[in-house]
């Protein structure tokens, strides 16, 4: 059985695509799986909490919304919606729609066969819309990841993906981790699917998301968890013993 899920969408100012996004999510999912969705609103200065708010109570959509007075970035205020997620397990979505939430089911399905206490599936994207620069910018800096980390996502910047909330919440949180899930997941030696999704234009307005083009905050974070990858333990549990058994 499906535990409860918990769709969560980091936004900033995205008024024109969160409306049609939340009534999609509710169609794929709603009436098959137990769900709701989480938004941070991460410091937009228009309508998106609101018509998200909106949307919900015209479709009967279950919303929770996280408000961040200034905009902390995508890692955060993928952080502080898990926090306050209700859900077992975590769906992560990007707000503006490129995303496409019938392929929200494929990536549950992948979920429902694993065994592992802590996993991920991670969303690839293989045919993008994307400009002729942005998809050579991505292919660099996913060639750069793999050979680095070895991660085994061919897709770095799909920000579909499914985890359990307390694998997230396991792992060390830096500003722009969530690029880096897949590999800090398996540094807790979880275990790490590929889903191919669907990639779609975004109805209105622009990424406010893009730091990742910087080539040197990339550097630096790749430098980071090769770090934090190199001092991780695996301990081997010979025996538990409880003075209640």
């Amino acid at each position: 059985m499906v535990p409860f899920l918990s769709v969560v969408l980091p936004a900033k100012n995205e008024q024109g695509n969160i409306g049609l996004l939340i009534k999609e999510i509710h169609k794929s999912l709603s009436p098959e799986y137990a769900f709701e969705v989480v938004l941070t609103d991460d410091g937009s200065d228009d309508g998106t909490a609101q018509v998200a708010i909106d949307t919900a109570k015209e479709i009967g959509c279950n919303l929770q919304v996280i408000y961040h007075a200034n905009s902390c970035g995508q890692s955060t205020a993928v952080l502080s919606a898990v926090r306050h997620a209700k859900g077992e397990w975590i769906i992560t979505s990007d707000a503006d729609g490129q995303n496409d939430p019938n392929d929200y089911a494929k990536l549950i399905q992948q979920a429902s066969l694993l065994s592992s206490e802590h996993f991920c599936v991670a969303g690839y994207r293989k045919k993008r819309l994307d400009t002729a620069w942005v998809r050579f910018q991505s292919r660099v800096a996913n060639n750069i990841r793999q050979k680095l980390l070895n991660d085994g996502v061919p897709d770095s910047g799909c920000g579909l993906k499914l985890f359990p909330k307390n694998t997230f919440l396991a792992l060390p949180y830096f500003d722009h981790m969530h690029r880096f899930l897949p590999a800090l997941i398996k540094r807790i030696d979880g275990e790490i699917v590929v889903c191919q999704v669907n990639h779609r234009d975004r109805n209105a307005g622009v990424s406010n998301y893009n730091a990742w083009n910087r080539a040197w905050v990339g550097i630096i974070d790749i430098v980071g968890v090769i770090w934090l990858n190199k001092r991780a333990k695996h301990p081997v549990i010979a025996k538990i013993y409880s003075s209640q058994d």
